[in-house]
């Protein structure tokens, strides 16, 4: 290692350099090296185990063996490597593999739009693809959700603190409750608190004095990510489908974080039974490389050419890799996996739980969890549960840092901390997760409980 080579040096330069709304480098202050699988090392030779895993993209976790081979192969045949929109060998395989995942009631009825590299602007496709095809110009989003950073993207998301100095974002949009259980709207939680939040939805879009046009679209995550990993109950997601359908309103789905078989099924939405209008796609679908696509029904495709457009929707590379992950993580045998390391997980979250007092709630589905912490002293809200706490979260998230476990906050006021490993990861790595995690866990709680 030269001299210069430390963590120090490469993160004073990226101070220097780098823009305020840099993030992620803030919590952890290293410079990456190498990667494999779930294992990251620095510059100076340390190893982390990477629970985020660039939020959920690397699907086979850090340089997947076939994936690299998929990709250099494509590199040595002098392929071409950014096409716009045109068309090669690459990409119809890809479409092909893309449309063999899907439910059975959508693969002849679909069409796919490609767009810039990242989950916003899929948003942003689906949101004027919408408005086009239906001549409305509101949208219904849910608190709590995230669809993107993007002028437009931002203006359907929850979280505050991104919207607050960003001011005259897009008009028209309308925020309905989303059923969080261990914080209800409604102070119910449980099934009664999502029929309450199904129930408000129906009414205010059926109510003729609601004050609640109908819009172009409806937006929603099955599984909130960046909200703290709240999946919707099949129950609510049955009946905004139902409503949906029944007054002509197309319903996005986004898939971005919650698919490509993290949360057991390949898409979260799967295990409802719903057939949506629009799928959101991107993070993992690129295989590690920067991959977005909207695939919606055929009748919605009312667009003309050049309707939206990106100088990078065709990312070869990103293509070749993505069809192998697909290929990969939609086999009944890797999902099957994915849902038994997710109940191991969740099981040894919601025991440690039952053990210390900082703990709230545990939940989610597949590898896609979340454990929300609490200040036990605090204040509580109206269903009688402590206030969350993001001072906590944070402490828990340095101290699994100090020991070498890379992992991410969310949620409100960054009160979660979220598991978004590898698909693919080994019990031996989750079972070193979870003594790091524990470890740091009874730290933090023994200082709260003085």
């Amino acid at each position: 290692m030269k001299i210069t080579e430390t963590n120090e040096y490469f993160i004073s330069r990226q101070n220097d350099f780098e823009s305020s709304a840099r993030s992620y480098p803030r919590k952890f202050p290293f410079a990456l090296k190498k990667a494999k699988g779930s294992w990251v090392e620095d510059v100076e030779g340390n190893k982390y185990l990477d629970f985020l895993c660039g939020a959920g993209t690397l699907a086979l976790g850090h340089n997947d063996s076939e994936v690299a081979e998929a990709m250099i192969e494509l590199i040595g045949s002098d392929a071409p490597l950014h096409t716009l929109d045109l068309t090669t060998p690459t990409k119809d395989r890809f479409v092909e593999t893309v449309l063999s995942v899907l439910p059975e009631e959508m693969k002849e009825n679909v069409k796919i739009q490609f767009c810039s590299p990242s989950g916003t602007d899929a948003t942003d496709a689906a949101i004027k693809l919408c408005k086009t095809a239906t001549g409305r110009g509101s949208v219904i989003a849910f608190s709590g959700g995230f669809h993107g950073m993007g002028h437009g993207a931002l203006s359907l998301t929850g979280n505050l603190n991104a919207k607050m100095k960003v001011q005259n974002l897009m008009p028209g949009v309308q925020f309905m409750p989303y059923p969080y259980s261990y914080r209800c709207p409604f102070g119910l939680g449980g099934e009664a608190g999502a029929k309450a939040c199904g129930a408000y939805f129906e009414r205010m879009l059926k109510d003729s004095e609601s004050g609640v046009t109908l819009p172009a679209a409806v937006i929603i995550e099955p599984i909130q990510g960046e909200g703290g990993v709240i999946p919707a109950p099949k129950s609510f997601l049955q009946t905004v489908r139902r409503v949906t359908k029944e007054l002509g309103i197309p319903l996005i789905v986004d898939e971005i974080q919650c698919g490509t078989g993290r949360s057991g099924d390949f898409f979260a939405f799967q295990e409802s039974g719903i057939i949506p209008d629009v799928i959101l796609m991107s993070k993992a679908i690129g295989g590690s490389q920067p991959m977005s696509i909207v695939v919606y029904n055929r009748d919605l495709d009312k667009w003309t050419a050049g309707a939206h457009t990106g100088t990078f929707r065709g990312n070869q590379l990103a293509m070749a890799a993505g069809s192998i992950v697909i290929r990969k993580v939609s086999t009944p045998e890797f999902l099957s996996d994915v849902r038994k390391k997710g109940e191991y997980l969740k099981a040894a979250f919601e025991k440690l739980k039952d053990e210390v007092g900082i703990i709230g709630d545990v939940r989610g589905r597949g590898l896609m969890l979340g454990v929300e912490f609490i200040d036990p002293n605090g204040p509580v809200d109206i269903m009688g549960h402590p206030e969350p706490s993001g001072e906590i979260a944070a402490a828990v998230q340095h101290e699994c840092f100090l020991n070498h476990l890379v992992m991410e906050k969310g949620g409100r006021n960054g009160s979660v901390m979220r598991c978004l490993c590898a698909l693919n990861v080994t019990m031996e790595d989750i079972d070193t997760m979870l003594s790091i995690f524990s470890a740091a866990v009874r730290k933090i709680d023994a200082e709260y409980s003085r």
